[in-house]
């Protein structure tokens, strides 16, 4: 099966950098825009959200946690992808409300050189994390770690993908996020075809898990419920498509973005269920995948990993480049230096691979939980209009976050164990929540500090 999933990734491969035409102007690297200018329509602006939403670590994850926590582990990591709803309210109001054109515009108005190094930081850090889970997943579809088809599958893939995203920037990430999403459906409806007709699947096997609040699966998704608030704005994927077309066609390519993914990650987590209820003591999800539907749907299912890997990759590197040039304004916005900040990207993610946490959702928690500091910059200064919040509440908020983020992963790898042996989605959720409410409350408590009236100057 190894050499089918090959030849399937050389085609994709191919085909997408056949698709990808040649930037020659920073509006098309970096922008989006088509050579005659053009932005995006609604169609190309829904799929290319969707497809960069739905990363093969996605993907794997929904199963992943189906798998282990039945029906409700797959529901509560379809529930992250209620951030298109809460991304297009924010994206509202940054642009057409406030006026600014970018979140880096809107944090320095609000909260000056902080406000955009804080974001910066974690941005930066979601981005390595994006570029690093979508080329493990490749590497663990072809071997075990640090073997040779492993070292070359990583290799190949990211050197492939790094090459047609620094042709065309973000324009050839739109143009090949619209093949990838096409066939990734296509994939998808036939292996759900295959699957339900293999007779190995039944009905009953959905709720293998019953409910029970307690349980790992729907503590998630109360997490999930917690950070969907502040988790778009952190993502500089979706937050760039919100800049690239008018208001009525951006605000239609969230809504749509938001049910089909939320449908393709519960279907196709739906596979890890089953596998689940199906699963014999000690048994893998992908050896009892292979079991019961056999080597043609695995292949499939494979497949979708590979085209959700590289159309996620490909729109990372491209706000990449983006942040570094445009936004951070490190280097001039030139095609050369858009270029070289992919490069670096992909060698960071590179190093990530062979150093750093094997562990995919490791990367979603850790991001999520640092992206919750921006919850009451969203509530208060956003959404509430507030413009009197103190810079000591952004910054305090934004340390309670990282040390959050930190604290859950040294909790969740076992490096230690503070918060006592409840399950470490328990303990995330505990922190998540702890985040919100003191975040919240730095806020409100600077906020009427501004407002106190200060006392009268003695005049002599």
């Amino acid at each position: 099966m190894e050499l089918s999933l090959a030849i399937a990734v050389g085609l994709i491969a191919v085909v997408s950098i056949m698709l990808t035409p040649k930037a020659n102007s920073n509006g098309a690297f970096f922008r989006g825009l088509s050579p005659c200018g053009e932005q995006p329509g609604l169609l190309l602006l829904i799929f290319s959200q969707v497809t960069t939403w739905i990363f093969a670590r996605s993907l794997l994850n929904a199963a992943i946690l189906g798998f282990y926590y039945g029906i409700w582990g797959t529901l509560a990591y379809a529930a992250y992808y209620l951030s298109f709803l809460t991304g297009a309210k924010i994206i509202d109001s940054v642009r057409f409300q406030h006026g600014f054109n970018s979140i880096q515009e809107f944090l320095e108005d609000r909260f000056g050189g902080c406000g955009t190094r804080c974001y910066n930081f974690v941005i930066g850090i979601r981005l390595v994390s994006e570029v690093f889970a979508n080329i493990l997943v490749i590497g663990i579809l072809f071997g075990v770690a640090g073997s040779t088809s492993y070292t070359i599958a990583v290799a190949l893939f990211a050197i492939v993908t790094l090459l047609y995203s620094m042709l065309g920037g973000l324009h050839a990430s739109l143009r090949t996020d619209l093949f990838q999403m096409l066939l990734f459906l296509i994939v998808l409806a036939v292996l759900a075809v295959l699957a339900l007709g293999s007779g190995n699947i039944a009905a009953e096997d959905l709720m293998f898990k019953p409910f029970n609040i307690t349980d790992p699966g729907p503590i998630l998704m109360l997490v999930a419920f917690l950070q969907v608030w502040s988790y778009p704005m952190h993502d500089p994927v979706m937050m760039d498509r919100g800049f690239l077309a008018d208001r009525d066609t951006t605000r239609k390519s969230f809504m749509h973005a938001a049910w089909i993914s939320i449908l393709c990650i519960t279907l196709f987590g739906l596979f890890g269920v089953f596998a689940g209820a199906n699963a014999a003591s000690g048994e893998t999800m992908n050896a009892t995948l292979m079991r019961i539907l056999g080597e043609m749907p695995m292949l499939l299912f494979n497949i979708t990993l590979v085209i959700s890997a590289m159309s996620t990759l490909d729109s990372t590197l491209s706000s990449s480049s983006k942040l570094v040039a445009v936004d951070m304004k490190c280097v001039q916005p030139s095609l050369k230096n858009g270029r070289i900040t992919m490069a670096v990207f992909i060698l960071l993610g590179l190093l990530c691979v062979f150093m750093g946490n094997k562990d995919l959702f490791s990367a979603v928690a850790v991001s999520g939980t640092a992206s919750m500091y921006l919850a009451p910059v969203i509530f208060f200064s956003l959404w509430g209009g507030r413009d009197d919040i103190p810079v000591w509440s952004y910054v305090a908020t934004f340390f309670l976050a990282i040390a959050g983020a930190v604290l859950y992963f040294v909790e969740s790898a076992g490096h230690t164990a503070l918060m006592g042996d409840m399950h470490k989605y328990t303990k995330l959720l505990i922190i998540s929540a702890l985040i919100l409410i003191i975040g919240c409350a730095l806020f409100w408590f600077g906020r009427l500090s501004q407002s106190a009236p200060q006392p009268a100057e003695a005049t002599p």
